[in-house]
């Protein structure tokens, strides 16, 4: 009866409003900066081959159409903000977004992958029921309680499966690899002066874990939401300082805002009133209805997101090490890699052997990534005898690699004597990853 009464019960729709006004804004700005950076040609156009996500690799960039790409997503994500054919211009910067997200492996982000999740939530939820171009025929003054619940609950899965991801001996007890990243950022004003005192490091990869567990019920509880929301701003400011990661850390403190009363985004709603001078008055108030269907891929998607991060347990190994089962699980910033992998190339013809340069055939950016990912060291070795295939050439492919994790000294990491050519990509075990020679104790 309970979760009946949950689903019945309605607020206000002046958080949802906001939510949408900001998450469009941030998004569209993303994309400009993205292209601004000249990212879109570096990362998209100039490379020869992609790294693909299995089952997907289908999603390819289009060449110089995929400018046009970003165009429709920036576009969409501007039409989202301002609430036109909201559904549409969600649906569009959704598929485009994840499209792009797809298109290399190479360029994964924990944060572009919650913002494909956000986007797909948001599709059913009435975030253009009010205060949006929409809304000038189709007003709504209140929506489902699940609706605004659902954003907050999808922020504190993030959250909170972040922190458990901190509670690991190298990240508590080694302080790694902040103690590896920190000292470098000796030159940031007054701050950097302090990096380099292993009690501040310590401070804060503490601090960090303990932000992540608390941070959601600090923001649900009333008493403690402002206090939580300065925290928020303090520590996603921090993180935008020391780390490179874009607008991620602007994204995560707008988000928290849906976390306020109704009363608050309502004075942010006659604030860009003012500012923007619009003065109309909206259509009769229309109610919200819930469909069953809608509820039903909810559950679903919610389930999904409570038990994928939890798939790595299916493997044994240390996951920093082997890496199965860590994409997609909300473990930021956790792992420092860096590795060699040296291919080498067999004729079975004429037992012709030589070595590959892989820079014949990546970015730097590229052959940094492939070196520590198993996946990608797989995925190379294929493409690598397709590429002597077109050459009439019929080849195995070894790698030599070595992979250093977390500060330690580098160690063995693919076996030399598999044949990557005969191993098919799947979601099996990876058996040809040698065993690490160290523990990281935790979950």
């Amino acid at each position: 009866m309970e979760v009946v009464s949950w689903i019945r019960c309605e607020r206000k729709a002046a958080p949802l409003a906001v939510f949408r006004i900001f998450f469009g804004i941030m998004m569209c700005l993303s994309i400009i900066r993205f292209w601004a950076n000249g990212w879109i040609r570096k990362l998209y156009i100039e490379p020869a081959f992609f790294f693909s996500y299995y089952g997907f690799e289908w999603v390819k960039p289009p060449g110089s159409f995929t400018y046009l790409l970003f165009v429709i997503c920036g576009l969409a994500a501007l039409a989202v903000a301002i609430g036109f054919k909201y559904r549409l211009s969600i649906a569009v910067f959704f598929l485009s977004f994840t499209y792009i997200e797809l298109m290399d492996k190479t360029t994964y982000l924990n944060h572009y992958y919650f913002i494909s999740i956000l986007s797909f939530l948001m599709i059913f939820l009435p975030a253009a029921g009010h205060f949006s171009w929409d809304s000038r025929r189709r007003n709504t003054e209140h929506i489902p309680a699940w609706t605004t619940d659902s954003i907050k609950l999808l922020l504190s899965i993030v959250y909170c499966y972040a922190g458990l991801a901190k509670l690991n001996s190298d990240w508590l007890f080694r302080a790694m690899p902040l103690k590896i990243w920190l000292p470098g950022k000796y030159d940031i004003p007054f701050l950097g002066d302090f990096l380099h005192n292993e009690w501040v490091i310590y401070a804060f990869s503490w601090g960090g874990a303990i932000y992540d567990l608390t941070i959601p019920f600090l923001l649900l509880w009333k008493r403690s939401r402002v206090f939580a929301f300065v925290l928020v701003v303090v520590f996603h400011l921090l993180t935008s300082v020391l780390f490179p990661i874009g607008m991620f850390p602007y994204i995560m403190i707008v988000s928290a805002l849906i976390f306020f009363d109704a009363d608050f985004h309502e004075k942010i709603i006659a604030f860009f009133k003012k500012l923007l001078r619009i003065n109309y008055l909206p259509s009769p108030t229309l109610k919200v209805t819930t469909p069953k269907w809608s509820l039903i891929i909810l559950f679903i998607f919610f389930s999904i997101q409570l038990m994928f991060p939890w798939r790595y347990l299916c493997y044994p190994g240390e996951l920093f090490w082997t890496e199965e089962g860590f994409r997609f699980s909300w473990r930021v910033m956790l792992v420092e890699k860096a590795g060699y992998a040296n291919f080498k190339i067999v004729d079975r013809t004429n037992d012709e052997i030589f070595y590959i340069d892989n820079s014949d055939f990546l970015t730097p950016f590229q052959e940094k990534q492939m070196a520590f990912q198993p996946d990608f060291i797989l995925e190379y070795a294929h493409y690598l005898r397709n590429h002597f295939g077109k050459q009439g050439k019929e080849v195995e492919v070894y790698v030599e690699s070595y992979v250093a994790l977390n500060g330690r000294r580098s160690q063995p990491f693919i076996n030399p004597s598999v044949d990557l050519t005969k191993v098919k990509e799947s979601f099996a075990r990876k058996k040809w990853i040698l065993p690490f020679n160290d523990e990281i104790k935790g979950i």
